[in-house]
């Protein structure tokens, strides 16, 4: 029985081992979904959600009844003495006698009710909550469309990095071929050395950047892992394919969708930033107003000449106060009146700043489609261009082994090829980053 025991566990210990291994296949979709709720500011602004909610029960909670309750004790180690004059006890007029009041020892137990009947400031604090929340929220929406940015960048660096590796190999085993096949010419006499050296320098320069594209590769993920809310190491695999990707990211049509201001995030901060200085406003002005608070006090005192307070025989008196307190501001050698004017500066540049947002919206807009429309055209363009560039390379190549080219013209060729390459891939990531920077501004 033992044995099976230690079995198992080592069976589950195992089995642990095995599942935190386990790679996570994701597509650029499934990423982000994942993403939105994973990441470590998208869990923080789930938090500032739930504390806007506090915040606001917070401040509803101070005009509701509060109860206090209070115990003390007293022990007068040496009990003041008062004078009497003398004539009160039959002594001679003029005379006073020493005498003590009370007993030694004092406790008390009270509990005060307070109720808030009338505060202008507390009725703007409430008013504020909702527009603290609605800002809550809309940091929220900000940050999970930071978030899909992000995660939509870092995956096609990651795209663009696996298939950076995949084309500078290819080039490495042709170019590798090609100095091999020179180099036996060479050897047979039937060409110059600087042919060899030539190819060299190409292969030196491919293999480098083969390198630091395996590098990337690496880091790109790692950089995918981190805004996905993963451990930096974790085995991620993405199933897109830069080419396909790029390809359903293409919607000329998005580029017909009309701007909607109340849609966009940062229009709808700006709106709670006017509503946050209106109400700062209305908060100085009620500042101004009386404040009326009401209170009942309820308590037991005990006296003893020794603490025996816990007794059952110790006799206790109860007290008890009703009351008001009225506050009316009367002067204030203008400090209110200066308090509300800075508000209504305050609320005139959230109006001038509001306006600012719309129109820099309406431009971003505008240059976001610029951007994306210049994106599809030089991704387009790039794509016919790798294929000029591929027969262009092939033709110098064979020229070069028949004798009609040069090794120089060879790797004109050949570096024209490689550039052409590396602008295909960028351009495919320019589409879907600036779509998404699209997107982002319609909030969609």
């Amino acid at each position: 029985m033992k044995r099976s025991l230690t079995l198992l566990i080592l069976l589950l210990g195992l089995q642990m081992g095995f599942s935190q291994e386990k790679p996570s296949s994701f597509t650029l979709e499934e990423a982000i979904n994942y993403a939105l709720e994973h990441n470590y500011s998208a869990i923080n602004a789930d938090r500032d959600i739930e504390d806007a909610q506090k915040q606001k029960w917070q401040t509803i909670a101070g005009g509701l009844p509060q109860i206090d309750g209070a115990i003390s004790y007293q022990n007068q180690l040496k009990q003041p003495v008062s004078l009497i004059p003398g004539e009160f006890a039959g002594g001679a007029p003029g005379t006073f006698i020493p005498v003590v009041f009370g007993q030694k020892q004092t406790a008390t137990a009270t509990a005060t009710l307070r109720q808030q009947i009338f505060d202008g400031s507390y009725i703007v604090g409430v008013q504020a909550t909702k527009t603290f929340i609605d800002y809550s929220a809309n940091s929220k929406e900000k940050t999970a469309l930071d978030v899909r940015k992000s995660v939509v960048e870092a995956y096609g660096n990651v795209l663009l990095a696996r298939e950076s590796t995949s084309i500078l190999e290819k080039n490495k085993a042709a170019l590798e071929k090609n100095l091999y096949e020179t180099q036996k010419i060479f050897e047979n006499g039937l060409t110059e050395e600087e042919s060899v050296e030539q190819l060299q320098i190409t292969l030196s320069s491919i293999d480098n950047q083969l390198k630091n594209a395996v590098r990337l590769k690496t880091i790109t993920l790692q950089m995918l892992n981190l805004v996905m809310g993963l451990e930096l190491e974790h085995k991620t695999i993405l199933t897109e394919d830069l080419d396909v990707l790029t390809q359903k990211q293409i919607d000329l049509n998005l580029l017909q969708t009309e701007l909607n201001l109340e849609k966009n995030v940062d229009y709808k901060m700006a709106l709670n930033l006017n509503e946050q200085r209106e109400l700062e406003l209305k908060l100085e002005k009620s500042k101004a107003l009386p404040t009326l608070n009401a209170f009942v006090n309820f308590g037991y005192t005990g006296y003893s000449e020794k603490f025996d307070f816990l007794q059952r025989e110790t006799e206790w008196f109860n007290s008890s106060i009703l009351g008001f307190d009225l506050n009316i501001p009367i002067f204030s050698s203008l400090r209110r009146s200066a308090s509300t004017s800075r508000a209504r500066i305050a609320l005139d540049k959230a109006k001038t700043q509001k306006t600012e947002a719309e129109e820099s919206l309406r431009l971003q807009w505008e240059n976001a489609k610029s951007e994306y429309t210049l994106a599809i055209e030089e991704y387009q363009t790039n794509q016919n261009n790798l294929g000029l560039a591929e027969r262009i390379e092939k033709k110098n190549q064979v020229k070069y082994f028949e004798g009609l080219a040069t090794s120089f013209e060879l790797r004109q060729a050949q570096t024209q090829l490689y550039a052409v390459q590396q602008e295909y891939l960028q351009s495919m990531v320019d589409v879907i980053n600036k779509k998404t920077a699209l997107e982002l501004i319609l909030n969609n």
